[in-house]
């Protein structure tokens, strides 16, 4: 089933026209913390409860929920699990946080320490286990060729299935956790 997804503007416009807009931002403490869209709260994607979140609305159920990642695939997929547990009325914001600020929309900057984006994170470790599987494959036994091509997989299976093991792995990590998490 496609997810439905809002343009940043139509957002902005919702809140000018003085209609309740609840965001949630699923990318990790750490990428909320450098830099999050004004209002959004954050609830990491390997920390969502559908359930739970909507139970805790306070009166907000008539209106959508609205979810924005960095640029959209983290919040596809949240946005499908609200759909599997019988949440319906959840949108997606098109771009993701990067399109919000593209647009020049109000954001929140918060630290200056830079923050690696956790998809950049899996491209710089999937690329670093290929590469080492191979230098090791070709130096020390051809059985590290494996390692290259368990990664090669594992990218395959995550481009065909939008589901990737190494960013929920990475999400976890104590440098992609911040202290404050909601505004």
């Amino acid at each position: 089933m496609p997810v439905a997804t809002i343009a940043p503007q139509l957002v902005v416009q919702r809140r000018q026209d003085g209609k309740p807009v609840e965001i949630i931002d699923v990318r990790t403490p750490a990428e909320f913390a450098q830099i999050h869209v004004e209002g959004a709260r954050c609830v990491p994607l390997d920390a969502l409860d559908a359930k739970a979140l909507f139970a805790a609305r306070d009166g907000a159920l008539p209106e959508p929920l609205y979810v924005i990642c960095q640029s959209g695939g983290r919040a596809a997929r949240a946005c499908e699990m609200f759909a599997a547990a019988g949440f319906t009325d959840v949108l997606s914001i098109e771009g993701g946080t990067s399109a919000w600020e593209r647009a020049g929309l109000p954001v929140v900057r918060g630290s200056s320490r830079k923050v690696i984006s956790l998809e950049r994170q899996v491209r710089i470790g999937a690329g670093s286990l290929v590469l080492l599987g191979v230098a090791l494959g070709w130096l020390v036994h051809a059985a590290f060729f494996a390692l290259a091509a368990f990664i090669g997989a594992g990218l395959v299976f995550a481009g065909v299935t939008d589901w990737c093991g190494m960013g929920l792995l990475l999400a976890r990590m104590p440098w992609n956790r911040a202290r404050s998490t909601s505004t």
